[in-house]
């Protein structure tokens, strides 16, 4: 999925002098603080972190409390989705004028009826909305459905993303990756072929 990324940071974290006895416990309680929140120094939402002490150093802050600061090499997973991304999340709700998507268990996607492209019909089925393809009937997204999703913005304020289906590589993720892979066996039966008929020729 586009949108995460991976970053070596080299951080500065500063302890105070309570928890000295367990300085990585320490630090790990703080960076856990920032855990699915959009961080500018990351420049992306924190979603898993690894680290190592780099130094058993420590640098000494003057005050009433002097904390120490404690450098810190780490290994980051961010997402950070930009415009035109490919992102997957699971469809929560289905409606006549939107789909309602959670990414990653933590992000907000909607995509409004006028970003779903004219292939897709609205339908109900026992009580429940759906979007079905008109040109292919398996193409299915109702509720429950892992959907690959176009970002058009996202907003880090309120960790939402606003999508779109229009591109014709956007819907089911189950449905595409079938295609995918149909597309791809197709291609190299005609490669197959073609050498098959090189080789008739040179004979």
């Amino acid at each position: 999925m586009e949108g995460l990324k991976l970053s070596d940071a080299e951080l500065m974290v500063y302890i105070h002098p309570s928890q000295s006895r367990n300085v990585y416990k320490a630090i790990c309680r703080q960076l856990s603080s920032l855990l699915f929140q959009y961080d500018e120094t990351f420049d992306g939402v924190l979603l898993a972190y690894d680290l190592t002490v780099g130094s058993k150093q420590a640098k000494i802050l003057a005050g009433l409390a002097p904390y120490f600061g404690v450098r810190v090499n780490t290994k980051l997973l961010l997402f950070d989705p930009k415009p035109n991304s490919l992102v997957e999340g699971k469809i929560l709700k289905v409606s006549l004028e939107s789909i309602h998507v959670v990414v990653l268990g933590f992000s907000a996607a909607v995509i409004t009826d006028v970003d779903i492209r004219e292939e897709f019909k609205y339908r109900m089925k026992d009580g429940e909305g759906r979007f079905v393809s008109r040109s292919d009937k398996g193409h299915v997204l109702k509720g429950g459905t892992m959907l690959r999703l176009q970002v058009q913005s996202f907003d880090a304020e309120v960790m939402h993303i606003a999508g779109s289906l229009l591109a014709a590589n956007t819907g089911c993720v189950k449905w595409l990756e079938k295609k995918n892979g149909e597309a791809l066996h197709m291609d190299r039966d005609r490669k197959r072929r073609k050498l098959a008929y090189t080789q008739v020729g040179e004979t």
